[in-house]
């Protein structure tokens, strides 16, 4: 070797020939030392700041993500151990036990080394995928969580290759082997792959979704979506975590869809009392017209059929409700099946606000004006007997 020799000549020039059997390889070993670290300080201070610059002069942004201060770190701790790597075989070549294990302790390093560089760059691909992706766009972190674990263990089965000086092969045979255990052991962790992909691949879940999975106790906001657990955050503002196998075998409702089509139903009914249902003499529909209540009596009289009219043409006029009959939204009052309660007289309508609380207040305007416009077609709605309708009958 070029480096030993030269070291001999260098100590047979200071009179120490006869310590070069004993100095020769231990200065050997030092001088390769000091050019894996030169080479590790070489690439952090001249290739680094180039590749800085490249990347800052780039037009495009993927790069910015993609060589972070982990992935340029990673490729300066493989520098090392590629550099002892290749000066080892001429430093051991007379101690074949050295060399044996300096050789797998090197390949381990790199092996490690290259699982650590490859685990930063999936990484800095999500970082830049979560950057840049649409807002609607499934979470990814369940597959790029994914493709690391598999660069990891396919890390362990190098490993114990190399230190048991058998094929990659013949280790994922002896694992093949012990295939039940490890499924016992890793079952929730392979429940939760599974299911993690098809949640991604069939976008059922998002990042931001509204989600219900009652026998979780999940109302609220999906915060993360990893391999093993889905974090929502309840309206009350605590954490539930969901193992994404229960949302694949249980069921769950996801209310974005709703969100994005820009519609969400109310499906409200009031009950009429059935003593109040009459048909109205001329004189009430002329009142009824007048107010603007009634547009036309051809129809009919009967005060519930007038008032089911009114009310599915009131719907229609309003602002905030979707009046544009589609497919899947409309605007509708039936009746429903009479009960011991009276005559259900169902308002099924999509309204333009989705958001909750903006929601409930122009459910709650539109329900205040049915219960007061519903009186003037002389009909009552039922209500169980309270304490004052008790004691105003004993009176």
């Amino acid at each position: 070797m070029v480096l030993e020799k030269y070291i001999n000549t260098l100590l047979s020039q200071t009179g120490l020939a006869e310590e070069a059997p004993t100095l020769g390889p231990a200065l050997t070993i030092v001088a390769i030392g000091i050019v894996a670290v030169l080479s590790y300080v070489a690439f952090r201070r001249i290739v680094e700041p180039f590749v800085r610059f490249l990347v800052a002069k780039s037009p495009t942004r993927w790069d910015d993500d993609f060589f972070t201060d982990e992935v340029l770190r990673g490729f300066a701790q493989l520098c090392p151990a590629l550099v002892v790597n290749w000066l080892l075989p001429n430093l051991f070549a007379a101690h074949a036990a050295a060399y044996q294990f300096t050789e797998k302790a090197t390949d381990i390093y790199i092996v490690w080394a290259c699982v650590y560089l490859v685990s930063k760059i999936i990484h800095s691909l999500f970082t830049a995928f979560e950057k840049r992706k649409n807002e609607r766009i499934n979470s990814m972190k369940g597959i790029f969580q994914m493709c690391r674990l598999i660069v990891v263990g396919v890390g362990v089965i190098i490993t114990a290759a190399i230190l048991f000086n058998r094929s990659p092969v013949a280790i994922l045979t002896a694992f093949g082997a012990s295939a039940a255990v490890l499924m016992l052991v890793f079952r929730d962790t392979i429940l939760g792959l599974v299911a993690g992909v098809q949640l991604t691949a069939n976008r059922m879940l998002h990042k931001g979704d509204w989600i219900i999975c009652e026998k979780a106790g999940a109302n609220g906001e999906v915060v993360d979506i990893s391999l093993t657990t889905v974090k929502v955050r309840n309206w009350d503002n605590s954490i539930v975590t969901i193992p994404p196998y229960n949302l694949i075998s249980d069921s769950f409702q996801n209310y974005q869809p709703m969100r994005r089509s820009g519609g969400r139903r109310v499906s409200r009914s009031i009950y009429i009392d059935v003593n109040s249902v009459r048909f109205l003499s001329d004189d009430e529909l002329a009142a009824l017209k007048a107010d603007g209540l009634v547009e036309s009596t051809a129809d009919g009289s009967v005060n519930l059929g007038l008032l089911r009219r009114h009310l599915q043409h009131w719907l229609s006029e309003q602002p905030v409700v979707v009046g544009k009959r589609t497919r899947t939204m409309f605007v509708m009052v039936r009746q429903l099946q009479s009960t011991p309660q009276g005559i259900p007289l169902e308002l099924y309508f999509f309204t333009s606000v989705t958001d909750w609380a903006s929601y409930e207040a122009v459910q709650s305007d539109i329900f205040d004006y049915v219960y007061a416009v519903v009186p003037r077609f002389g009909l009552r709605i039922f209500q169980a007997p309270s304490g004052l309708d008790v004691v105003s009958l004993a009176r």
